[in-house]
């Protein structure tokens, strides 16, 4: 006979239940494996919303794997996971994470606070722990959403949360990244929060520049093979993609 499913809107308590887990230990093998990762990540808080952007290579040691790689995934309406680390534990972080949301709404009749879904993620890598132990399935992720503003969280790899006042950076260009954003808050022209969406994407697109120009796991605008960074905004109207043709417009007359 099954075991009764646990009340209440917890789903990774229901996934518990059933023999689920997140993280496996891969001792035996660990230091054999080479896992492929993924960097470089940010979001950054404007007049309308957050917008998030990642680069699209992803590496194993020093080695370029792919690079068309996603690394912004949406979660429900009006959230995004943008992961750096090892991307198959992300993916199903990111998997576990949506059917948590709609499994929390369609038990509770209402959606997940903002709280709860920060707090979601949060037990989920702290579930991976083993993996990042072992150095196999490290995540370092940026959770974005809208509610009533564009609000900004940031982790570390074994699950603590921080919520952003401006902007955050994760992956190995990271430190590029913040430095940019920092400078160009601190001393730019305007603040980050009071620029419009066109220009926040600018920016975006030359700090991933910036960070490709000096981390080989990075990479900005490919004009061989024509592969831009991928790029979105959330605003109270959901998530919405900058279209390819648009960020090839500024990068000819702005970057």
């Amino acid at each position: 006979m099954m075991d009764p499913i646990p009340a209440g809107g917890d789903f990774l308590t229901v996934l518990k239940a059933h023999g689920y887990e997140l993280a496996p230990r891969l001792a035996a093998v660990a230091g054999s494996v080479q896992p492929t990762h993924a960097t470089t990540v940010l979001a950054i808080k404007y007049k309308d919303g957050v917008l998030v952007a990642g680069d699209r290579r992803a590496t194993a040691g020093n080695f370029v794997m792919y690079e068309r790689a996603e690394k912004l995934l949406n979660i429900d309406s009006r959230s995004i996971l943008a992961i750096a680390g090892v991307p198959a534990v992300a993916f199903e972080m990111a998997r576990v994470l949506e059917h948590s949301f709609k499994y929390y709404q369609r038990s509770q009749l209402q959606e997940m606070s903002t709280a709860g879904k920060v707090r979601s993620l949060s037990k989920l890598l702290k579930e991976n722990l083993p993996l990042t132990l072992q150095g196999v399935g490290t995540v370092v992720p940026i959770f974005s959403t809208y509610d009533e503003a564009g609000k900004v969280f940031f982790y570390d790899a074994l699950g603590a949360q921080f919520e952003s006042a401006d902007f955050a950076a994760s992956g190995s260009g990271s430190l590029a990244v913040r430095s940019v954003l920092h400078y160009l808050n601190s001393w730019g022209p305007k603040p980050l929060a009071k620029l419009s969406e066109e220009e926040v994407t600018v920016i975006a697109l030359r700090a991933l520049d910036t960070a490709a120009s000096s981390d080989t796991a990075t990479s900005g605008y490919n004009a061989k093979t024509n592969v831009f960074p991928n790029v979105r905004a959330i605003t109270k109207d959901g998530i919405h993609e900058i279209a390819e043709a648009d960020l090839a417009k500024l990068y000819r007359s702005e970057v």
